[in-house]
């Protein structure tokens, strides 16, 4: 009898041993205006999932990246029965109705400047809503929607409408002359990520490009006015395998966006474009920050006044100025330094020192241009970043950029949010 029931005993103990940890509640904790249902939709770990630590750790950084918070982690504890387990995930909520706002001179008395309002978790489901107001010599509008998780972790959508007028250059014949552009859009793209670190839109832009030529030379080549109605076909693919804390970044991060873009005018003709950006962030100790972007980038190479890629002050150059040349390709390398000089509760002060440098291929060229003196942009520069930790992506931004290059600029630039 005594055998007998030390079998069994040994047996119930070896069957418990071999018994998988699982999860057997999820509870959301810390959060105020974000919903725990949401949290519960995007996480990975269920109730009734096997406990695993890989899993929670992917969990906290998908949370992390999102809008609506400043930081999180989990905690496991034991439930009622052996080998079941409560998770918990705590959260730290960012205040995401944000205004945002990019200001730029140059030693030209160049002035522009865009400003907006977002909320970035509308309906405490992560969702972006907001628009902006843009002056740079005219007015200029856009509102954005854009929800990534709308119908699970995997599916979202993204709405756009932008009503666009600049003065831009058109450069021909060693000269350029001065047009009233306006762009006129309306973007809807599907959002797909099928995992942690990988994220796919598509989607249709349906576009009109109105030039209006105002001052500089003229050929009768090049009309002076122009309406097309365009259609852009656009993919974007995105590998993030970025971890943040704080303002504090590390990893890397890649984006590749090409597009396709009919035309009904052959002055402005049907063209493919495509570019990369690669992103790599390294922390150095605890307070400094190295950040880099590499851009890459060709389209159609066409012999147009109207080339796609820009030189411009908020897009790749800091102290460049408004649109100063344009390119069939670009190849852009912003790099930076960034070291925190004050780190308290809610409050950072980080100050930086950068080089942003570039170059561009003449429409019509060749890859030799890239290595052209007329095309090499080189400004390297200083700023400094006002953080708030508690205010998603609340990082007022100043820099000087000092070109040392041929017939190079320098000015300021302002923006909310890290340069990139």
């Amino acid at each position: 009898m005594r055998l007998i029931t030390a079998v069994l005993l040994l047996l119930s103990v070896l069957s418990l041993s071999g018994q998988e940890d699982r999860v057997v509640d999820v509870t959301v904790q810390g959060n105020k205006k974000l919903k725990s249902s949401f949290v519960l939709k995007v996480a990975l770990v269920k109730p009734g999932t096997k406990l695993d630590s890989l899993v929670l750790e992917e969990d906290i950084k998908l949370l992390k990246r999102l809008p609506s918070i400043a930081h999180a982690y989990y905690q496991v504890f034991p439930a009622n029965k052996p080998n079941e387990y409560n998770v918990f995930y705590n959260i730290e909520e960012n205040f995401t109705i944000i205004p945002s706002a990019n200001v730029y001179t140059t030693n030209d008395d160049e002035f522009a400047f865009r400003v907006g309002l977002y909320e970035y978790n509308l309906l405490g489901q992560n969702i972006t809503f907001g628009g902006f107001y843009q002056y740079d010599v005219f007015n200029s509008f856009g509102i954005n929607l854009r929800a990534p998780y709308l119908f699970s972790r995997k599916l979202g959508l993204a709405l756009n409408y932008q009503d666009l007028t600049t003065l831009e250059p058109v450069f021909f014949n060693n000269s350029s002359a001065n047009y009233r552009y306006n762009n006129t859009s309306m973007e809807g793209l599907v959002i797909f990520q099928p995992n942690f670190n990988h994220r796919i839109e598509a989607g249709l832009n349906y576009f009109t490009e109105d030039y209006e030529y105002r001052e500089g030379i003229t050929s009768p080549d090049v009309p002076l006015e122009l309406n097309v109605k365009k259609l852009l076909y656009k993919v974007i693919y995105e590998y993030n395998n970025i971890n943040y804390y704080y303002q504090y970044l590390e990893g890397f991060r890649s984006v590749f966006n090409f597009q396709y873009v009919t035309s009904r005018d052959d002055v402005l003709p049907e063209f493919v474009i495509g570019w990369n950006d690669f992103l790599y962030f390294h922390r150095f100790g605890e307070k400094g920050n190295w950040a880099s972007r590499l851009r890459l980038g060709l389209a159609t190479n066409d012999d147009t006044p109207f080339a796609p890629f820009s030189v411009d002050n908020n897009l790749n150059v800091r102290g460049v100025g408004n649109v100063i040349d344009r390119g069939t390709g670009v190849i852009v390398l912003n790099t930076e330094y960034r070291h925190t000089l004050v780190d308290k509760d809610w409050f950072a002060l980080q100050g930086n020192v950068f080089v942003d440098a570039g170059s561009w291929r003449n429409p019509g060229g060749d890859f030799g241009d890239f290595g052209n003196s007329e095309n090499v942009r080189i400004y390297p520069g200083v700023g400094i970043r006002f953080i708030h930790k508690k205010i998603f992506n609340a990082i007022f931004r100043i820099d000087y950029g000092y070109g040392v290059t041929q017939d190079a600029t320098n000015g300021f630039v302002f923006g909310i949010g890290q340069y990139f």
